[in-house]
C-alpha cells in the first residue's frame, strides 16, 4: 500500500497563483470544448460566440482597471506582463528620450530599458527605494528632465511586496507632462487600480497571478491620449488585403490567433473576484502575512527585508537565514517540510543589489495566496525554525 503523499504547502503565489478556483477550471474547459474556435475570423455561430467573449472581456477589464470605458479596444491581449512591457517600453521610447524607472523593477522592465540604452540612444535613470521599500515621489519629481518621456514603475514588488504610491507618482507625471506606466503583474486583482484616478497612462498586466486566470495571457491597457508605436506585425483576420499591419486598436498591438483558453480563464477569474471581493481576499492574505512575519521574526538568525510595517504591502516577503544560502533553505523546506517557496534573485537583481543580497545569491521568498491557511503558515514557520535550530546545533 502506498503512503499518502503529504499536502504541498504552496507559498509561491507571486510566481503563479495556484491552485485556481474550481469555477475557473470548469469554465475554461467547458468554454473551450463548446466554442474553442478562432474568434472574429469567421461568421458562423461558434466564432461569433468566441468573439463575443473576447470583446466583452476587453470591456470588463477596461472597467476593472479604470481605463477609458468608451475605448475598450485599447485593452489589448498578449502572453503575459513581460510581453506587454515589450510592447510598452519600445513603443513609447525613441532615441533622445529619457526614462525614469526604479530598483524595484523586474527584468521584464530592466532588460528592455537596458537594450534601448545600449542600442537605441535612450537615457535611463534608476531610482532606489527607501529603507521601508518605497520609491519617494519627490525623487521622481527631481529626476524629471526636459527630455523625460516616461516614468515606468513596478506597482507591487515581487521581492519585498511593497505597493508603490502610484497616485502620488501619477499626479507628478501629469503635472510635468510625462507619461506614467505601471507594471501591475503583482497587483492586478490583488488591490484596486483606477487608471483615471491615479493618472496612469499605460498599464501592463498578467492573468496567471491575482487575476486568477491561466498562464499564457496578459496584456496592456492604453489610455486614449497615448500614442503607442507598433513594434510587431502579422495576421489579424481583418482587412487581410492590407500590406501593412492595421493601425487601429486592438489589432495595432495584437497579432495572430488569441489565447481563447486564457480569455475564458480571465473571464471566470473576474467572476470569482466579483463574488469574493478583492478587498476581502487581500485582507485575509495580509492577516496570514502578519502571522508569518511575527513567527519568522521570533526565530534566531532570520533576517526579514522591508516588512517592519505591512501597510501598503502585498502578502509577499523575502528572508535570509544567517549562515545558510537561501537556495539550501528552500530545498530543505521543500524536501523535509513540503513547503514550496522561491529562492534566488527573483528576476529583480537591482532589488537584491540594494538589499545587499546579490553576493549571497538572493533570498528566500514566501508569497501567500487566497487558498493558503493558518495551518500552512504555521507549518512554514515551524520548518524555518527547525532548519535554524539544526544550523545552530
Amino acid at each position: 500500500m502506498e503512503t499518502p503523499q503529504q499536502e504541498l504547502i504552496y507559498l509561491d503565489n507571486a510566481a503563479t497563483a495556484w491552485p485556481k478556483p474550481e469555477s475557473v477550471y470548469r469554465f475554461m474547459l467547458d468554454f473551450y470544448r463548446r466554442a474553442g474556435v478562432n474568434p472574429g475570423r469567421s461568421g458562423f455561430d461558434l466564432a461569433l460566440e468566441a468573439g463575443s467573449l473576447l470583446d466583452n472581456l476587453r470591456k470588463r477589464l477596461t472597467r476593472f482597471f479604470g481605463g477609458d470605458e468608451d475605448a475598450p479596444e485599447r485593452l489589448c491581449f498578449g502572453y503575459n506582463a513581460t510581453d506587454a512591457l515589450n510592447l510598452i517600453i519600445p513603443g513609447l521610447l525613441a532615441a533622445g528620450d529619457h526614462v525614469i524607472t526604479t530598483h524595484l523593477e523586474h527584468n521584464s522592465v530592466l532588460r528592455p530599458v537596458n537594450h534601448l540604452v545600449r542600442d537605441g540612444g535612450v537615457e535611463a535613470t534608476f531610482l532606489p527605494f527607501n529603507g521601508a521599500g518605497f520609491v519617494e515621489p519627490d525623487d521622481i519629481a527631481r529626476a524629471i528632465r526636459p527630455n523625460t518621456r516616461l516614468v515606468m514603475v513596478n506597482h507591487g514588488s515581487n521581492v519585498i511586496g511593497t505597493i508603490q504610491p502610484a497616485r502620488e507618482i501619477g499626479a507628478i507625471c501629469r503635472e510635468k507632462g510625462v507619461l506614467f506606466a505601471i507594471d501591475s503583474a503583482q497587483t492586478a486583482g490583488a488591490v484596486r487600480i483606477n487608471m483615471r484616478e491615479m493618472n496612469i497612462d499605460v498599464l501592463a498586466f498578467t492573468g496567471h497571478k491575482a487575476l486568477m486566470g491561466s498562464m499564457g495571457i496578459g496584456g496592456v491597457c492604453v489610455r486614449k491620449h497615448v500614442h503607442l508605436r507598433q513594434v510587431r506585425s502579422g495576421g489579424t483576420g481583418v482587412r487581410s488585403a492590407e500590406p501593412y499591419h492595421l493601425e487601429e486598436y486592438p489589432w495595432r498591438l495584437e497579432c495572430g490567433t488569441p489565447n481563447l483558453v486564457g480569455v475564458a480563464a480571465l473571464w471566470a477569474g473576474q467572476d470569482w473576484l466579483d463574488e469574493q471581493g478583492i478587498e476581502r481576499v487581500h485582507a485575509r492574505e495580509m492577516r496570514l502575512a502578519a502571522r508569518l512575519v511575527e513567527g519568522l521574526r521570533a526565530i534566531l538568525g532570520v533576517r526579514l527585508y522591508c516588512c517592519d510595517s505591512l501597510e501598503n504591502h502585498l502578502p509577499t516577503l523575502t528572508i535570509n537565514l544567517e549562515g545558510l544560502p537561501a537556495g539550501d533553505v528552500g530545498i530543505m523546506l521543500d524536501v523535509d517540510h513540503n513547503v514550496a517557496t522561491r529562492t534566488g534573485l527573483h528576476c529583480a537583481p537591482l532589488v537584491h543589489q540594494q538589499l545587499g543580497t546579490v553576493e549571497i545569491d538572493g533570498g528566500l521568498r514566501f508569497s501567500i495566496g487566497p487558498f493558503n491557511t493558518e495551518a500552512h503558515i504555521d507549518a512554514a514557520i515551524q520548518g524555518v525554525s527547525e532548519i535554524a535550530r539544526c544550523r545552530a546545533g
